[in-house]
């Protein structure tokens, strides 16, 4: 079929290890009018092609396609998977020639379309090419999920290959509301769409909306799902919790023992970084002219008292647009700095204050809670307390906290309908064998 002869279609991947919770989104996606559910690669390798059969049997109207990312013994792989109900099957384009031919044969023998994934191909153009004259019925642009928590989208090569190429095109990667349009017009015949409806709190109405920017050509403005790049980050750490945060690091970066000095604080900036003396304030209030507004000061102290920052401190970082306080040490006045309503995090509150030395550094390397920050770096603190990203992996961790936040929205509205989180995640399938 020729990439003129088809109308934009909704594909909707299904990108769980858990069966049940897929066949809910599957039943919210169908009913918002998605055209085709997709057995995500987690789907499959969780619970195999029962995956497939199931949604087979539940949406008998509806294309099923099974994402096996077929790198070897394509024939078997391909008359599994459509034995089991998938009429579109997803190889990789970097499987050999033979694998490819293998998985067209078995696709005309059996009644499945066959869909090359880009995925890894060294030069995805000339790939795209080559596969085309072996056969296969669509060629598939796939930015990673690794990829689009580095900014990465699909859309430029899309754009080469639909000069190129005849055959309809599948896109997937990190499309929204916002981008679904855009996708449409850069030459997409398959939207391929997974967080946007599989972690949307009211997946049917997900659906609705992204069919609607795809039939009307429009861009339909969403607050989650996009990935950002360096001029966005701190968008993204204001909407997101440090819990989410550290999940998407592996529980890395917290700085142990630093708390809010009351509920509700929420602080994101990027580090300026002080090193001083125990019961020193002079560094800490020297940086504040230093301070660019948005910045955290960020503290070494030593972990121990005297105070070395109180109101008028907090008062003076204010005027100049500073986001907060981190320090490894002491504060006083807290009862004077929350009426302020000034984000303040430390170790300790004590009501004697140090004296002004001198001793310490300004914009250096710094330990606090046992993680060194480096000037520049970003931090999150909020009730949970406070934790540090490495500036140069900002964006990544970024876009990673919020696939938390976006997937942990999901969750939270399956245990309101009356799950529990047990259940949900499936828990006792995930122990280790005693």
């Amino acid at each position: 079929m020729s990439r003129s002869e088809e109308s934009p279609r909704l594909q909707v991947a299904l990108d769980f290890v858990e069966l049940g919770r897929a066949l809910q989104v599957a039943e919210e996606a169908a009913a918002g009018g998605a055209d085709i559910l997709e057995a995500g690669t987690p789907l499959i390798k969780s619970v195999g092609l029962e995956s497939v059969r199931r949604l087979r049997a539940l949406f008998p109207k509806l294309t099923i396609a099974a994402d096996m990312k077929v790198m070897d013994a394509g024939r078997v792989e391909v008359e599994s998977a459509a034995k089991a109900g998938a009429r579109i099957v997803h190889v990789l384009a970097a499987a050999p020639d033979a694998t490819i031919a293998e998985c067209v044969a078995a696709g005309r023998e059996y009644g499945a379309e066959i869909v090359a994934d880009l995925l890894g191909a060294q030069d995805p153009v000339a790939r795209a090419q080559q596969v085309a004259k072996l056969g296969v019925d669509y060629i598939g642009v796939h930015t990673a999920i690794d990829m689009q928590m580095q900014g990465a989208d699909p859309f430029g090569l899309l754009r080469r290959l639909a000069e190129v190429v005849e055959l309809p095109i599948c896109v997937a990667g990190g499309i929204h509301s916002e981008s679904a349009a855009q996708a449409v017009q850069a030459g997409a015949a398959v939207l391929i769409v997974g967080g946007a409806i599989s972690k949307a709190t009211d997946a049917r109405a997900a659906t609705e909306e992204i069919k609607r920017a795809i039939t009307e050509r429009i861009s339909i403005p969403t607050r989650l799902f996009k990935r950002v790049t360096e001029e966005k980050i701190r968008d993204v750490l204001m909407l997101i919790s440090a819990a989410n945060l550290s999940d998407a690091m592996h529980r890395r970066g917290v700085l142990q023992g630093i708390r809010p000095i009351a509920p509700g604080l929420k602080v994101v900036g990027r580090a300026l970084t002080v090193r001083t003396a125990p019961g020193d304030y002079a560094k800490p209030v020297e940086a504040i002219d230093q301070a660019k507004a948005g910045d955290v000061i960020v503290v070494e102290a030593g972990g121990v008292g005297p105070a070395i920052w109180g109101e008028m401190a907090s008062r003076s970082a204010m005027n100049r647009g500073v986001a907060g306080v981190v320090i490894d040490g002491a504060i006083r006045d807290s009862g004077d700095i929350r009426e302020l309503g000034f984000p303040a995090f430390s170790r300790l509150i004590c009501p004697n204050a140090g004296e002004p030395r001198g001793l310490g550094e300004i914009g250096v390397s710094i330990t606090v809670g046992g993680e060194v920050v480096e000037p520049g770096d970003w931090v999150l603190g909020d009730d949970d307390g406070v934790v540090r990203i490495p500036r140069d992996q900002a964006a990544e961790w970024a876009n990673r906290g919020m696939e938390w936040y976006e997937r942990e929205s999901r969750i939270r509205e399956e245990i309101i309908r009356g799950g529990t989180y047990g259940q949900l995640a499936e828990l006792d399938k995930w122990e280790k064998p005693r």
